[in-house]
């Protein structure tokens, strides 16, 4: 039997999960065993009495940093259950997480991440272990457990089965290079606003010529550095 694609979750903070991943779509996909999620305490691997995994910053400063010798031996951990499912730190310091890399992500095995907490993770582990660093946006969060979430459902949805009409997938935004055309249904009118009268002709052409226009130009608009590589393509 084919194993389910795969979450591991290293945090300190494993009542967070499964959170909203437990609900709608992807909490109906976990209990009916189409992916896996496991969450595994960072304290498990503490070496005191009180479970410390932090530590004053070397040369000084604001805050904590998580340890090298707690982050060592959870990332082995996660290496020797997961050997083949990319390891994945969830940091602002990391590369953008795209569209692209999830869909890559979500045709592998599964992923193992590791949640940073206070001021960040010790370098040295990062480099040590050749960790990937994802981030999922330029602003800073008090801990990578919802950015954990963000990329997982980004996957989970992905997987097959998970979203009903398939079809639809296609259309998203960034799937094409570009952000999707603008949405409506009933009723026609709403507060004096219509509905575009050409979504309401039947006509399959000019419906689709008018979504290609509204999604070039609101990527134009909003997004110009997504216009420039859609251009370059």
């Amino acid at each position: 039997m084919t194993k389910p694609w795969s979450a591991t979750v290293f945090t300190i903070l494993p009542e967070a999960f499964p959170g909203p991943l437990g609900l709608s779509l992807s909490g109906k996909a976990l209990e009916q065993g189409v992916w896996a999620l496991e969450t595994i305490d960072i304290r498990d691997f503490a070496q005191d009495k009180h479970r410390s995994v932090d530590d004053a910053p070397a040369g000084g400063g604001p805050g904590m940093v998580m340890r090298a010798d707690v982050l060592g031996p959870a990332v082995d951990a996660a290496l020797e259950k997961s050997p083949d499912a990319p390891l994945i730190a969830l940091t602002p310091r990391g590369k953008p997480l795209t569209q692209a890399r999830v869909r890559a992500l979500s045709q592998g095995p599964g992923v193992s991440l590791l949640c940073g907490r206070f001021e960040g993770l010790d370098e040295r582990v990062l480099e040590a272990r050749d960790i990937e660093q994802v981030s999922i946006g330029d602003y800073v969060l008090a801990g990578g457990e919802v950015a954990a979430c963000v990329l997982i459902e980004a996957c989970v949805r992905l997987l097959p089965g998970v979203i009903g009409d398939a079809d639809s997938l296609a259309q998203e935004s960034f799937e094409q290079g570009l952000l999707e055309y603008p949405q409506y249904t009933r009723p026609r009118q709403w507060e004096g606003r219509e509905i575009p009268e050409v979504l309401l002709s039947g006509d399959h052409k000019k419906i689709a010529e008018w979504r290609r226009e509204q999604a070039e130009k609101i990527t134009r608009e909003r997004r110009p550095d997504l216009w420039d590589k859609h251009n370059k393509r």
